[in-house]
């Protein structure tokens, strides 16, 4: 994601949404969750973890075995609202985790090193 993206509308007014306790616009959720996946994807090629944020977006990122069939062997999911608290560092990965936030299954599926992916401020 350029740095351009980093400060979009979109991330920049659903954050703005959630710091007031308001339900973010769907549209600009959408759009600020398939920026930051894309990030994710550009920063941590691969094809061995699939993260999922129904149901705006899915990538498969980060080095590893690539999965070609079925439910691959690294996958986590999580909800919008969650994955751009993620994404901008106002929600800890281990937090989310513990809280059941995320749900992350397989032995490459921490991405704790990877996020938050822009400031959150």
């Amino acid at each position: 994601m350029s740095r351009a993206h980093n400060k979009s509308e979109s991330l920049t007014a659903v954050v703005d949404a959630l710091s007031r306790g308001l339900q973010p616009d769907r549209t600009m959720l959408r759009d600020a969750v398939r920026h930051t996946l894309a990030d994710l994807a550009r920063r941590a090629p691969g094809r061995s973890v699939e993260v999922r944020v129904p149901p705006f977006g899915a990538i498969q990122c980060v080095e590893g075995p690539r999965h070609t069939r079925g439910t691959p062997p690294n996958v986590v999911e999580t909800d919008p609202v969650t994955w751009v608290l993620l994404a901008v560092g106002r929600l800890g990965w281990a937090d989310a985790v513990a809280a059941g936030r995320v749900t992350a299954s397989g032995t490459r599926t921490d991405l704790s090193a990877l996020l938050p992916l822009v400031d959150g401020d």
